[in-house]
């Protein structure tokens, strides 16, 4: 007989669960993103000595924010397809997938190795399309050298890469 019972787990991969369960903190959440995203460009360029680093800034960001949240997307993605595969738990390697990946996904990611590496394939990912997305899309038409260019989109993908995925989200709900 099959188990019908409702599994919540599969929303939960973080931080992303919180803002279907508290949706108001999209209000937060996006505003933040934008100013970290602007003052990210705007100080890369000053540090580069980059003439006119806030028009350039002011022109580069509404693109980098929104492409920077798609890359998010894409590993929070990444991260819930840990959380939903294998659920049947009719093998022992299924078992070991919810005790070791599955469970530690929402719960605590860095509570062992194979979770936390999981969380930090799912941050590399986004990183990688936050490099490609501001060099090949964001940027493209900008009138910035090259070089310029690059070593803005490789400081923009360590930068605002998803750190949060790391949250133990288990601290978080008990808060």
């Amino acid at each position: 007989m099959k188990d019908r019972r409702l599994k919540l787990y599969n929303l939960a991969f973080p931080p992303f669960w919180l803002l279907l369960f508290f949706p108001a903190l999209w209000f937060i959440v996006l505003p933040a993103n934008f100013i970290i995203d602007f003052a990210v460009i705007f100080l890369t360029l000053k540090i580069m000595k980059v003439e006119n680093s806030f028009r350039h800034s002011r022109r580069a960001i509404l693109k980098t924010w929104i492409f920077g949240f798609i890359a998010d997307f894409v590993g929070a993605a990444f991260m819930g397809l840990g959380v939903m595969l294998f659920q049947n738990y009719n093998t022992d390697f299924e078992k070991w997938w919810r005790n070791n990946i599955c469970s530690p996904l929402y719960t605590n990611p860095l509570s062992n190795i194979f979770s936390f590496l999981w969380t930090l394939a799912a941050v590399a990912i986004s990183a990688l399309l936050i490099y490609v997305f501001n060099r090949k899309i964001c940027l493209k038409k900008s009138e910035l050298d090259d070089s310029v260019k690059k070593k803005l989109s490789i400081v923009m993908a360590i930068v605002t890469e998803p750190y949060l995925f790391f949250l133990p989200m288990d601290l978080v709900v008990y808060m």
